[in-house]
């Protein structure tokens, strides 16, 4: 490269970094894959490592957190907005079919359902409340089976509630009476 090019190129400023449309707004309802439900309290810019950073403010009431997501970081960290009706109705009417236990070692299958739940996607987390309920005919579950349903089913019920505007108990209610149906 020529010596004028190369000191060209050094002299070139960084352009102004182009502002981004914010996706949700204060008071919006919002899925953080790895927590749940919460709500946008606010946007608010902070100075962190010397640059200008936008900031969605979350509130997790039940965890009692308050989550700070980049607004620049939304896509890559998972964070949407609730999900449609449609979406719900295809989660209930997952959680009315066959439970497909697989035949693998529990330590797998755990694994496979903390992924599920962690997804954020209300299809697949129903997919584990299916697989994992108990009915009361059927052998009670470990420990760690118990643990990972409720989770599941909690992750669930607080979308459903959110969706559908009614309290926690009631969606947890409501998906329990779909269960022991099935």
């Amino acid at each position: 490269m020529p010596k004028a090019a190369t000191a060209a190129a050094a002299v070139v400023k960084p352009a102004k970094e182009p502002k981004i449309a914010a996706p949700f707004s204060a008071g919006d309802f919002v899925v953080y894959p790895a927590h749940g439900v919460g709500k946008v309290t606010s946007i608010e810019s902070q100075l962190i490592g010397g640059m200008k950073v936008e900031l969605f403010v979350i509130s997790f009431e039940r965890d009692r957190m308050t989550l700070r997501v980049p607004v620049r970081k939304v896509e890559n960290s998972g964070l949407r907005k609730l999900s449609t009706r449609k979406v719900m109705e295809a989660a209930l009417t997952t959680l009315k079919g066959r439970a497909r236990v697989k035949r693998a070692m529990w330590s797998r299958r755990a694994q496979e359902y903390e992924a599920k739940i962690n997804s954020g996607d209300p299809v697949s987390i129903a997919e584990v409340v299916r697989d994992l309920h108990r009915g009361a005919s059927q052998p009670e579950q470990s420990y760690s089976e118990r643990q990972i349903y409720e989770q599941a089913l909690e992750r669930l019920a607080h979308e459903v509630a959110a969706v559908e505007k009614i309290k926690p108990e009631a969606a947890t209610a409501k998906l329990e009476k779909l269960l022991n149906a099935a």
